[in-house]
């Protein structure tokens, strides 16, 4: 294939020329990445594709609208390249060229436009509808600073605004000819005309919604390139206010751009006073809105009824963050179209589905009437219609249930509940773990299981395995590839094959082998980074997810107390040298989370700096946990701390990356961990503690009393203790921690799992002693992992929520038409 790789550096040097206007020798590093991207995506028609798959399809095929607060996509260049299979030749050309590119690949910034798994999953989502051939478009917002950067200062974590966006990102389009006008405030009138009663929006704040497009371009296929579509606010006229700046009320004069740009400026602000949850509810309605009038102008374009609209469009809502997209789109046909309200209800229903994420009454969303009253006074119209006419037909059906209408009334002690909005406006409503959708179904959302139960199932969550294995672990993939072949990459199923392995004790070196080299490539970047040396030859036991309290990463540090109070009393301990690793992000106004990274990072300095261990304990924290982080790290793991308070975690995507990467899941019953013990068997993983229905009866019977444990576990009572004796330095700085676990009776558990926790700890670390047993494990981790691939989880929601079809055999790279446009396009 030499004549495609002299055909690319012919045409990346004439691209570089036409940009630059000079040669690449000449540019930076930025440059040069900037000038691959720009070839690639007009080369390979991407933008072009994209737009006609949008434009011209609504009459053809179904397009499904995946609306999602986040997505978090990763550096998309060297996947892409992957994707089109040509990384090779690019990367062959460049170096004839002088150019090496790892350092183009360097340039690209992580897109921050998320915070954790809900923002991994959609972007999984988006993968894999592109390969499976499905048209869609992920809708979302264009961050400016996405989240934060995460800078651990003193100990504590430090906020910093992540400029992603400070050079340009070459990926995106902005598309100003799909600008939206979204009305804010203002009032509603209503006149009677032609004795129908109609709305009209005056008074109102109009922002302008920029639509910037990303190429999702899935794994061989581009005969089906879809978008993502990200929503940026912008002030509708540049005027500055002259009267206000002339008489020195600067911030007066700038004020209305200010407040208009600050939309889009980051995700999700602080919420705890007024001004911030009036600018989250404003986000959420800027990019339903904004994207809705989007697929109702697409639409329109081919259709002149909207009687078939849920025939040929489905709207899918992440979390409740979208479900404003109930009320908008019955206004849009309303007020817009002249639907009357039974036949746009009828609409709504049938288009909109909707995943839940969690348990947690705290992220159920609920907004104050009086802000979305003031803030969105139509929507507010209407929300309150939609509860009036669902309480009327429930009271019809359910007279003697009044409780039971009270309960799932949208609108209630002054609070509007997202939840039950989306639920009744909607077809479907999925969990996203076995486990999750059992508890929604016989708690949290029991009461719209009562009358809804048709439309509740299950979708366990799936991660891209082409991210997470093919290009994050390049030495396994083809170790993988030399020993059963590819199809693997477009059926994850396949994984498979690779258990007859399990006995193969040649096969099981070279899996050892490549672990090492991943845990030497991790070592070298905290070395780098945080100039601490790690030993790749300890076992590398690793949690990374966000920082929260359910999540227990303060269960695994009070291991790792004890396990240094014990060493030092006993070093001759049969323990294997271990280097704890943690890493993930707290929100901004999560003190209590925030108080345990200072003691992981507080026992960190403790134990890295004690001469006495020489080296055979290690803790770090690796700042600002990322996409293209977290492909460092699941290679490297051995150990995957998944110990979520039973009943707690939805499902979890770490886990699932973990075990594509050959990680033995050291967890409890909760989320997808339950699927994975049934996948891998008991044998090949360590499950300990408290079972979700063990934890629900405590919850709602009581019984449990945290003092108990603490009193009859003299280990756990030290550890306890310390936080609060000085021994870790102010008694102040983790007394938030200690009266939580005590005066709060712990309410996630802690000291009740901590014996379990430790000993199931002790026997895992023992195991991996004994090390073709846990090679072999690793292998049947990962032979298994491909049930829980995105592809398939994407499958089962075009099957039964979308009705949607998909190509369910991709050709190989060589083989598809799309990709020999490439070679066309080169030579």
């Amino acid at each position: 294939m030499i004549w495609l790789k002299d055909s690319f550096k012919k045409a990346y040097v004439e691209k570089f020329i036409e940009i630059q206007g000079s040669m690449p020798n000449t540019g930076t590093s930025w440059e040069k990445y900037r000038a691959l991207v720009v070839l690639i995506k007009e080369k390979m028609k991407i933008s072009q594709a994209a737009e006609s798959m949008n434009d011209s399809s609504p009459d053809q095929e179904k397009q499904v609208y995946y609306f999602s607060l986040e997505f978090l996509i990763g550096k998309l260049l060297s996947y892409y390249l992957i994707n089109l299979g040509i990384k090779d030749v690019v990367q062959e050309g460049l170096e004839e060229l002088g150019i090496d590119l790892e350092d183009l690949i360097a340039e690209e910034n992580d897109a921050a436009l998320g915070n954790g798994g809900l923002g991994r999953l959609s972007a999984c989502y988006l993968d894999s509808m592109a390969f499976l051939g499905i048209p869609g478009q992920g809708n979302g917002i264009r961050y400016k600073y996405g989240l934060f950067q995460q800078k651990i200062v003193n100990g504590f974590q430090v906020e910093l605004p992540d400029n992603w966006l400070k050079n340009e990102y070459p990926w995106e389009m902005r598309k100003s000819d799909n600008t939206v006008v979204v009305k804010f405030k203002g009032h509603v009138r209503t006149e009677s005309i032609k004795g129908k009663l109609t709305f009209f929006h005056e008074d109102y704040e109009p922002v302008l919604a920029v639509p910037y497009d990303i190429p999702m371009l899935g794994y061989g296929n581009l005969n089906r390139i879809n978008n993502l579509r990200l929503w940026s606010a912008e002030p509708i006229k540049d005027d500055l206010d002259w009267v206000s700046f002339n008489q020195g009320d600067y911030s007066k004069a700038v004020a209305y751009r200010s407040e208009v740009e600050a939309i889009s400026y980051i995700l999700y602000p602080e919420d705890s006073s007024h001004a911030g949850r009036e600018l989250r509810l404003r986000q959420e309605y800027f990019f339903t809105a904004a994207g809705l009038s989007t697929i109702i102008r697409y639409f329109k374009k081919k259709n002149n009824s909207f009687s078939g609209f849920a025939r040929k469009v489905a709207i899918h809502i992440n979390d409740t963050h979208p479900a404003l997209c109930v009320p908008e789109l019955m206004r849009i046909f309303m007020d817009e179209e002249d639907l009357g309200w039974d036949e746009a209800w009828n609409i709504t229903v049938n288009t909109i589905s909707f995943t839940n994420h969690t348990i947690l009454p705290e992220a159920l969303e609920k907004w104050p009437v009086e802000i979305m009253k003031s803030q969105c006074p139509r929507i507010y119209m209407i929300i309150e219609e939609i509860d009036r006419r669902y309480r009327e037909e429930m009271h019809h059906m359910h007279p003697e249930k009044r409780d039971l209408i009270e309960h799932t009334a949208i609108i209630r002690d002054g609070q509007i509940h997202m939840a039950h909005l989306a639920v009744i406006g909607s077809n479907s409503v999925n969990g996203v773990a076995e486990l999750h959708t059992k508890i929604l179904k016989t708690q949290v959302l029991k009461d719209f299981y009562t009358i809804y139960p048709y439309k509740f199932n299950n979708k366990t969550n799936g991660v891209s395995h082409r991210r997470f294995l093919l290009e994050a672990n390049p030495d396994l993939s083809r170790l993988i590839s030399e020993s059963i072949g590819e199809d693997w990459i477009r059926q994850s199923e396949s994984l498979e094959k690779l258990l007859p392995y399990t006995s193969d004790t040649a096969f099981l070196e070279k899996l050892a082998d490549v672990k090492y080299h991943n845990k030497c490539r991790l070592a070298n970047y905290i070395n780098d980074k945080m100039n601490i040396q790690v030993d790749p030859s300890s076992i590398f036991d690793i949690q990374v997810k966000r920082i929260h309290a359910y999540k227990r990463q303060l269960l695994n540090i009070l291991k790792i107390m004890d396990l240094y109070n014990r060493w030092r009393e006993d070093p001759s301990m049969d323990i294997y040298p271990t280097t704890f690793i943690f890493g993930g992000k707290v929100a901004p106004g999560y003190q209590y989370a925030k108080s345990i990274i200072k003691l992981i990072t507080t026992m960190a300095q403790r134990i890295n700096t004690d001469p006495a261990l020489g080296g055979k304990m290690k803790v770090i924290f690796l700042e600002n946990f990322n996409v293209s982080l977290a492909e460092m790290i699941y290679p490297a793991a051995d150990i995957s701390e998944q110990i979520s308070t039973a009943s707690q975690e939805a499902s979890g995507t770490g886990n699932m990356k973990f075990m594509l990467n050959g990680a033995i899941t050291l967890g409890t019953l909760d989320g997808a961990n339950v699927e994975i013990r049934r996948a891998v068997g008991d044998e090949n993983i360590a499950i300990f503690g408290l079972k979700a229905n063990e934890v629900m009866n405590y919850y709602q019977w009581g019984g449990y009393k945290s003092w108990e444990e603490y009193q009859n576990f003299p280990r756990l009572k030290r550890v306890v203790d310390q936080l609060v004796d000085g021994s870790l330095g102010s008694s102040n700085e983790f007394a938030g921690i200690y009266e939580s676990l005590l005066r709060d009776n712990d309410q996630y558990f802690v000291l009740k799992d901590f014996r379990s926790y430790t000993d199931t700890w002790q026997k895992v670390n023992l195991w991996y002693q004994h090390k073709l047993s846990w090679a072999s494990s690793c292998l049947v981790n990962i032979g298994k992992g491909g049930v829980f691939s995105s592809d398939r989880a994407i499958k089962e929601y075009a099957d039964d929520i979308w009705h949607v079809p998909y190509q369910n055999e991709i050709p190989g790279p060589q083989e598809q038409s799309g990709i020999n446009q490439i070679k066309h396009a080169y030579k």
